[in-house]
């Protein structure tokens, strides 16, 4: 059973989110606050699997709770869930360590699979946010370093070489 905080400012948003949580099997919410001073204050005593925390929220910020997670050495992993698709909460986002990072638009399915993923090790963010991290510059950069290591020349050739390695 994986054990599950969430912390959203809308309490409708709150309750529909819990409810949906807790229709599957292998989730339970343990918690949930409106703001980010009880959030803070009751993941210290719950100790939840994952935290999904809003960003903008009453008292302090859920970019907070997980920069106070993440110095407190909680095990606990953070999902943060927000409208917001700006570049420097994402970026504040990844200094604690925060396991996804998902916008609110997205399907409740996404959700759900990224707590597992979390829980697993795996690091979830939402495409459309590590595509505005990345200019097409640095893009560029990352294929040639890559074709480079593989001995290729061109996307075509890196493909035929991951197959043929069974890493696809």
């Amino acid at each position: 059973m994986i054990t599950l905080y969430l912390a959203e400012d809308q309490s409708m948003l709150n309750s529909a989110l819990t409810q949906l949580l807790e229709l599957e099997d292998d989730l339970h919410v343990v918690g949930s606050a409106v703001d980010g001073i009880n959030a803070w204050q009751e993941l210290q005593e719950l100790q939840p699997d994952v935290a999904i925390l809003d960003i903008e929220m009453p008292g302090i910020t859920g970019l907070d709770v997980a920069d106070r997670l993440a110095s407190s050495q909680l095990a606990t992993k953070v999902i943060v869930l927000t409208t917001f698709a700006q570049r420097r909460y994402f970026e504040r986002a990844v200094k604690p360590n925060v396991a996804g990072y998902l916008l609110k638009d997205s399907p409740s399915d996404d959700l759900i699979d990224a707590i597992r993923a979390v829980m697993t090790g795996r690091t979830i963010y939402a495409p459309e946010l590590v595509t505005n991290m990345l200019s097409a510059g640095t893009t560029r950069n990352y294929l040639s370093a890559i074709f480079s290591k593989l001995g290729v020349h061109n996307r075509l050739e890196a493909i035929r070489v991951a197959k043929a390695n069974q890493w696809l």
